[in-house]
């Protein structure tokens, strides 16, 4: 399984239902395999949230990075 596979598969099944049961949610935009750096937009209220960059950062990269360990960063695009 490819390194997008599994964050494809990680946002699927760990980090979408946590973030629908708050009205809110997550697109994959793009992954920079050299770099290690992932890019993703919240959506819905997790896009207007003032809390979104600590969404961002506990919620998202710490899971995927704990999974995908070709992970390196995470950035918010809108």
């Amino acid at each position: 399984m490819t390194a997008t596979e599994q964050i494809l598969k990680v946002i699927e099944e760990e980090i979408k239902p946590a973030l629908q049961s708050h009205g809110g949610d997550i697109e994959f935009i793009r992954f920079e395999e050299p770099e290690g750096k992932l890019a993703v937009r919240l959506v819905g209220a997790c896009g207007t949230c003032p809390f979104a960059q600590e969404t961002l950062r506990i919620q998202v990269e710490s899971v995927i990075k704990s999974i995908v360990p070709a992970v390196k960063s995470v950035i918010r695009e809108n």
